[in-house]
């Protein structure tokens, strides 16, 4: 298959298999007109992974170079969790998390995403004081690591904090590894905990609050998916840009919004095996951000 290179244009990209390989990952990016890219460095639903080899990585960093995909970034693990009553899954998840940094650092990677956790009855406070100390726990095992780790948001599902941008705000207050941690805003989680992103005020009102929690500057990383669920339902559940609850309409918000202009919009959207609804979002997102804003 021909690469094209990633070229001009909105800063756009996918969630990429690693199937076969990261370079395989890269080639599908290529493929999809993406300018940047975002992977799993290892089995997502493991909490081992093989280790990495350096010719590998090294072929990862030059075949994304030569796309011109960038920024790289990397998800973590879902069974990481930070904020877990169970002591043995806090110290195998700071154990997880510094494999996922370490692997970024091998590949080329500045940024990991993390959903900060779920507090499993045990309370809000208890669970962020947990996520703080453990992010505490990994960046010092790992002290010359470049990674920057993305606390994600979340829509809200059960135990899980981050759905109020308070939660986020807590997490950096409590944290002393504060300078090496930032955010990832994903439009179907914030949509899905009940904050507005579709209507202009809503969605204005929603970057007022992110602001004056955390501040914008902290957003390095958009997941851009639509929602099969309405606004508020707290379900984790994407959809296609434009085919679902938070439609065209609250895309165009995000496309047009110069805060995040050189943020990068990453879809995690369901895939067909031709790729096609991967280029297909990707072009819808560009033909919203040739809209004016206002």
């Amino acid at each position: 298959m021909r690469r094209r290179l990633a070229g001009t244009g909105p800063l756009v990209g996918a969630h990429m298999s690693a199937a076969g390989g990261l370079v395989r990952a890269v080639e599908r990016a290529a493929a999809a007109g993406c300018r940047t890219l975002q992977v799993f460095t290892k089995n997502s639903n493991q909490w081992d992974g093989k280790p990495v080899v350096a010719g590998e990585a090294a072929a990862f960093r030059k075949a994304a170079a030569d796309a011109g995909l960038a920024p790289l970034v990397a998800h973590s693990a879902y069974l990481i969790n930070l904020a877990s009553p169970d002591p043995v899954v806090r110290t195998r998840s700071v154990g997880a998390l510094v494999d996922e940094i370490e692997r970024c650092d091998a590949n080329g990677i500045p940024y990991l995403v993390l959903h900060p956790g779920s507090h499993g009855g045990d309370g809000e406070g208890v669970g962020l004081d947990r996520i703080a100390r453990g992010l505490d726990e990994a960046a010092a095992k790992c002290p010359s690591s470049g990674t920057t780790v993305l606390l994600e948001t979340a829509a809200g599902q059960g135990a899980c904090l981050g759905h109020d941008f308070a939660h986020l705000a807590a997490i950096f207050e409590r944290a002393d590894s504060r300078p090496r941690l930032a955010l990832c805003f994903d439009t179907c989680h914030v949509h899905a905990a009940g904050y507005d992103v579709v209507t202009k005020d809503g969605w204005r009102k929603t970057l007022d609050e992110l602001d004056a929690s955390c501040g914008l500057g902290l957003v390095k990383v958009i997941h851009a998916n639509d929602s099969k669920k309405e606004r508020g339902c707290r379900v984790d559940r994407h959809e296609r840009i434009g085919h679902g609850a938070i439609g065209l309409k609250g895309f165009a918000n995000l496309m047009t919004e110069r805060a995040f202009e050189e943020v990068p919009k990453i879809l995690e959207t369901p895939k067909d095996e031709e790729g096609t609804w991967d280029r297909d979002g990707l072009a819808a997102l560009r033909k919203l951000a040739r809209r004016k804003a206002g």
